[in-house]
């Protein structure tokens, strides 16, 4: 995950909500669901808010997903706040969360920390509400669990370290270039960031120590 800073809700979700004060999210047309899922996408910088895999924005790839689940809290299934854009992989993310708790969210500076990214493309949680996360989104704690999700994650973010010019299998002593890397992933370019580039951004600073 990477903490994602919510903005303005799109205008077309501003005008339906004024048009319709008693709607919820199930009475949006396509309209408004394509304006939600373009804004959280880019917001997101085109990663899913729950792997960092990349999605469009388009609906073939990308779902709107309640962080607290419709069923769970009704009153917000229009807040915007509560909306960030999923992948549509099957039996992850919004597949997987459907109405179950939620206890660390991509709305939660702790997102970024209490998640550790291994090279063998697994993740671990370092707090229990973390690892319920993990279990809920089905992110890939072990290969068992979601072997497509943790080969992807190890290939991918394998060759985006290549690409920085960082050799995976080396835990390497240069601090000075691993900070730059971590400096470089993390800044979108043209509005993006590269697949997983949280991913590694996590896996490295865990080799600097934090």
């Amino acid at each position: 995950m990477r903490y994602i800073d919510k903005g303005p809700e799109p205008p077309e979700l501003t005008a339906w909500k004024r048009a319709n004060p008693k709607g919820n999210y199930a009475g949006l047309s396509e309209v408004e669901r394509q304006a939600i899922r373009e804004a959280c996408t880019s917001e997101q910088f085109y990663l899913c808010a729950y792997c960092c895999q990349p999605i469009s924005g388009e609906n073939n790839d990308t779902m709107n997903e309640h962080v607290e689940a419709r069923h769970q809290a009704k009153q917000r299934s229009l807040d915007f706040s509560n909306l960030v854009a999923s992948c549509t992989s099957p039996r992850q993310c919004d597949a997987a969360h459907g109405s179950q708790p939620l206890p660390l969210t991509p709305l939660m500076f702790e997102c970024e920390t209490e998640l550790r990214f291994k090279l063998s493309g697994r993740v671990e949680g370092l707090t229990e509400r973390a690892r319920e996360s993990i279990r809920v989104l089905n992110l890939g704690d072990t290969e068992a669990s979601n072997k497509a999700l943790v080969e992807k994650r190890k290939r991918l973010s394998e060759a985006l370290l290549w690409e920085k010019g960082v050799e995976p299998d080396d835990i390497l002593d240069d601090e000075a270039l691993l900070r730059m890397v971590i400096d470089d992933i993390s800044q979108p370019q043209d509005g993006k960031l590269p697949p997983f580039a949280p991913v590694v951004a996590n896996m490295l600073s865990d080799w600097l120590g934090g």
